[in-house]
């Protein structure tokens, strides 16, 4: 704080000081530096004191400075021309208002609240608590806090004056209650003992130096009442000790005690900005109140009312939990490359100058280049088709022709309609027993066959497919070319770029030759974009083949039917797939896996996401089914993609005005015993805040539901049980307080009608009668 700005001035100083001098106390002490600056600052000779009493009297306090200046003096009389005018000026009412209670309890924050405005969050409230006390000059010293001191109650004007004091029970406070109008007593709902000392210490002193003044008992920091305190415990000071959720008081503990002292009760919280008018206003009425007994000429306090009942506060309604999904595993751009250096499941042997023999899978070949497709493609013709193409002979080259025409539709809305047009080739290209030459369909190739070739890993037998290259592909650049092949990268560091581009030229992948010229244009950047684009077209082409079954090597059985599916892609993008296919389990070896309890609609989004990355929804798909067998295939990432499109249904339906609750109940225990946190915790909040209409609609479910559930609920309801008992007692003492109003009013106007009907009654003199007995 500024040492100018600190300078306060309290009445008392300012009466005992003598003409043309002012005393100012300061919030804290000022070093020889600061009163030298104070002393140029304001133009004022200056003169230290350090036996200057605080307000409650009593002890010694800061330091005071004592100014002398004739402009400082005038502008003084300028600011408390206004607040004097309140005590001069007709029919406006100016109340003392002492606010008392044990430290920390929120009585400073209450009244900057006020007096000021001020709004906090609740981590900014709980920040290390230093003991304060609001000065009360801010009324002549800031004419902002003036104007809002200003109200008007109950058509009565009135100008409010807070006291703040300090909570230390061995303070003397005499000095603050002198003349005070109105006690405000106020505790922490989050702290049992400052309830106690309310009986204890507080009212007792109270009635001990002002026992006429009308008190006001206020419980705050209502917002830890609902609050997160495990949120709240961390964000405080370290050595802070923690607020447990046992010590929370409910309304009906402040109520009582209330009650036993014969005081109306409220309660605030500044970070909701609840109840600081609620509190203020009445504790107006009831020191106009008392103020009308014993100055009861003044007709405008006749209609005061007094102290409103307060209505409960109801917590605002939680948000709901918001589905996060993580980023999609490494491991699905990483597989490919580490698949071509271990070829599990390897299904095709590329044999370089005749020597060199690397394995490697017809999968990711044919869906990365339109040669490798068209040269596996023949081993699943149709007889028809061949029928036709012994027929109708083709020229070399309408077979390059047919090669080139190679493409899938990209187009989102005919994904369904895409086909893959495979070049028609004649029977040069099918590998017999001894092999075929392909002089006419490539200059890549020499001779497919199928042979029977010892696994790599396994060293088992198995038929595989044998395609011998061009003798001028080297091994080297052959081995760069695949890897784009697999994973659409090309390193830039490779030495031999212009073997990759000759290698890139023979099997038609001119994606891979616009890279290398990039490389060597220094334009690397570029190719980046290539690489997005090839993986959009593999993306593609992999669907296609998922629909059609083509290159499959391994079938599901499943309750409904049976999917083709590729082991290599699996095997790339899920560990519990690779385990099972790489294993020594009796799957690594069969065409056939049995999948109970799914069905193909649901397998078909899982191989739709381990192929291409993307969740895929379907109007057939059972979403919590979906999430069964990710969790069962351990794709975490899959599980949250399907627990957010599960959401979004469900909220999606409650707006349109379905009823989801009966759905959510359903989910609720299968999204816990399959791992879906996200989505269990989003039904545990949908219950919660529709907890009485759920109950009302599904009893015998919610008593089903487990311990952990149902302590859940009763935590975490909304409205919460506190809120509901105390709008139970608000109403019932509403009602009281309308008859008890009802009952006043028709005393009232019974009094004034005998008033004004008894001098003309003839027997107003005898003592029988009852107008008699009634003014009596």
């Amino acid at each position: 704080m500024d040492a100018v700005s600190a300078l306060r001035l309290p009445p008392a100083a300012a009466a005992a000081a003598p003409e043309r001098m002012r005393l100012f106390p300061l919030m804290r002490r000022l070093s020889d530096a600061e009163v030298k600056r104070v002393s140029v600052e304001t133009g004022a000779r200056v003169c230290v004191t350090d036996n200057l009493h605080e307000q409650g009297g009593g002890e010694e306090g800061p330091r005071a400075v004592w100014q002398l200046s004739n402009e400082a003096l005038f502008t003084g009389r300028s600011h408390f021309m206004d607040s004097d005018m309140d005590y001069e000026r007709p029919n406006v009412e100016t109340i003392k208002c002492v606010v008392v209670g044990d430290n920390a309890v929120g009585k400073t924050r209450l009244i900057c609240a006020r007096a000021c405005n001020a709004t906090l969050t609740q981590y900014q409230l709980l920040a290390t608590h230093v003991p304060t006390v609001w000065a009360i000059d801010q009324y002549r010293v800031c004419q902002e806090v003036l104007e809002r001191s200003r109200d008007v109650v109950d058509d009565v004007s009135v100008s409010l004056r807070l006291w703040d004091t300090f909570g230390d029970h061995h303070k003397d406070r005499r000095f603050a209650y002198g003349r005070s109008d109105v006690v405000v007593l106020c505790f922490s709902i989050a702290n049992p003992n400052s309830l106690h000392h309310v009986r204890t210490m507080w009212y007792p002193e109270i009635k001990h130096f002002c026992p006429r003044a009308p008190v006001i008992l206020v419980g705050c920091q209502l917002d830890l009442r609902y609050a997160d305190l495990e949120a709240v415990n961390r964000a405080r000071r370290p050595l802070a000790r923690p607020i447990k959720s046992n010590e929370i008081l409910p309304p009906e503990k402040g109520r009582e005690v209330a009650k036993e002292l014969g005081v109306p009760y409220y309660e605030t919280s500044v970070v909701a900005q609840f109840g600081i008018k609620d509190v203020f206003d009445n504790a107006i009425r009831a020191a106009l109140i008392s103020r009308r007994h014993l100055q009861f000429w003044k007709s405008h306090l006749r209609n005061v009312q007094r102290p409103l009942l307060q209505a409960p506060f109801l917590p605002p309604k939680p948000p709901p939990p918001i589905i996060t999904v993580p980023p999609p595993p490494s491991s699905m751009e990483e597989h490919p490359g580490r698949l071509l250096e271990d070829p599990l499941c390897a299904d095709v042997v590329l044999v370089l100058q005749e020597s060199q023999r690397i394995f490697a899978h017809r999968i990711y070949l044919a869906t990365a280049s339109s040669k490798f497709y068209d040269l596996f493609l023949v081993d699943h013709r149709t007889p028809e088709a061949k029928k036709e193409r012994t027929r109708v002979p083709l020229s070399g080259r309408e077979l390059l022709m047919r090669a080139a025409s190679f493409d899938v539709c990209e187009s989102s809305d005919e994904r369904e309609r895409a086909n893959l047009r495979a070049c028609t080739s004649d029977g040069t290209l099918r590998g017999g027993e001894g092999g075929r030459l392909l002089p006419a369909f490539s200059r890549a190739f020499v001779s497919v066959r199928e042979e029977v070739v010892d696994d790599p890993l396994t060293f088992n037998s198995r038929p595989m497919t044998v395609v011998h290259m061009d003798a001028s592909m080297q091994p080297g650049p052959f081995r760069a070319v695949l890897r784009y092949l697999y994973t659409g990268k090309l390193d830039e560091h490779e030495k031999e770029l212009m073997q990759v581009a000759h290698i890139a030229e023979l099997l038609e992948v001119f994606d891979l030759r616009m890279m290398v010229a990039n490389i060597l244009n220094d334009e690397a950047f570029m190719n980046q974009e290539i690489t997005k684009a090839f993986h959009v077209r593999r993306t593609n082409r992999i669907k296609e083949c998922l629909a059609k079954g083509t290159f499959s090597d391994v079938v599901f059985k499943l309750d409904d039917g049976t999917i083709m599916a590729h082991k290599p892609l699996l095997i790339s993008s899920c560990d519990w797939m690779a385990a099972m296919f790489g294993g020594p389990f009796v799957e690594s070896c069969t065409k056939e896996v049995l999948f109970p309890i799914t069905t193909r609609s649901c397998m078909r989004a899982v191989l739709e996401y381990l192929y291409t990355g993307r969740f895929c929804s379907r109007p057939d798909l059972d979403a919590m089914e979906l999430i069964v067998l990710a969790n069962r295939l351990c794709l975490p990432h899959l599980v949250a993609l399907t627990e957010l499109y599960t959401v979004t249904v469900l909220m999606e339906a409650a707006m349109m005005g379905a009823d989801i609750d009966g759905e959510v109940l359903v989910y609720l225990e299968m999204a816990q015993f399959h791992g879906a946190q996200q989505l269990a915790g989003w039904c545990l909040h949908h219950i919660c805040t529709n907890y009485n209409s759920v109950c009302r609609k599904f009893p015998r479910d919610m008593k089903a539901k487990s311990a952990e559930n149902q302590e859940y609920f009763e935590k975490h309801r909304w409205p919460p049980v506190w809120y509901l008992k105390e709008d139970d007692h608000y109403q019932r003492a509403r009602k009281e307080r309308e008859k008890e109003d009802y009952l006043y009013q028709k005393r009232q106007c019974k009094r004034k009608w005998l008033f004004w009907n008894l001098p003309s009654t003839p027997s107003s003199n005898s003592p029988s009668s009852p107008g008699s007995s009634a003014v009596m």
